[in-house]
């Protein structure tokens, strides 16, 4: 059970009302992150951008936010990028693997490094210089960045699922985190 409860939707200011009216259906987190009033819309453009219109690879992505969701033990965050992960094309056997680390006989170079820096970046802000240089090695200035903002973007939304306890929906509510969210009252095309 969550630590606070969901916002009343009916009972939100009116811009903010209309928006979030607008998912169907509403993950709770972003049933709870009502209570953050203004700040929603731009916290679901930031997440938007990250996981739409980067030019870091999808999977290395998601990668490190499973990555960040196993070190600060946020298992909503870890159980919709599981689905997120899968319907990019991660393979069963890197999704849960992840979860403890590099592994060369599961990895590529690219994602070891990838999860390293991750790591690093978690327990100590900055990444060492000498994963720094392997990264840019292989990924140009713009992609670690995105990578970068992807790590403490889902830093921060596993600190705010884990202290207000969102709990994850009933099984087949949510079929694809990614999907962009429909307008209520529209139906999808068939």
């Amino acid at each position: 059970m969550a630590r606070a409860p969901y916002p009343d939707i009916e009972a939100l200011p009116d811009e903010l009302r209309a928006f979030v009216k607008r998912f169907d259906p509403l993950m709770n987190i972003f049933h709870m992150l009502a209570h953050t009033g203004a700040a929603l819309p731009h916290f679901m453009r930031l997440g938007n951008a990250i996981l739409f219109k980067g030019n870091l690879d999808p999977e290395l992505r998601e990668i490190a936010i499973l990555r960040v969701g196993h070190l600060l033990g946020a298992s909503y965050e870890v159980h919709q990028h599981n689905i997120v992960a899968r319907n990019i094309g991660l393979d069963e056997a890197r999704i849960a693997a992840v979860e403890h680390g590099e592994d060369e006989t599961v990895f590529s170079e690219l994602e070891n490094l990838t999860i390293r820096f991750t790591d690093e970046v978690i327990a100590s802000v900055r990444a060492n210089d000498a994963t720094w240089n392997a990264l840019s090695a292989r990924l140009d200035s713009g992609q670690i960045a995105e990578l970068t903002l992807a790590v403490g973007f889902y830093a921060m939304v596993a600190v705010f699922l884990e202290n207000f306890e969102v709990e994850i929906e009933p099984e087949g509510v949510v079929e694809d985190p990614m999907k962009r969210p429909r307008r209520a009252g529209t139906t999808r095309p068939t």
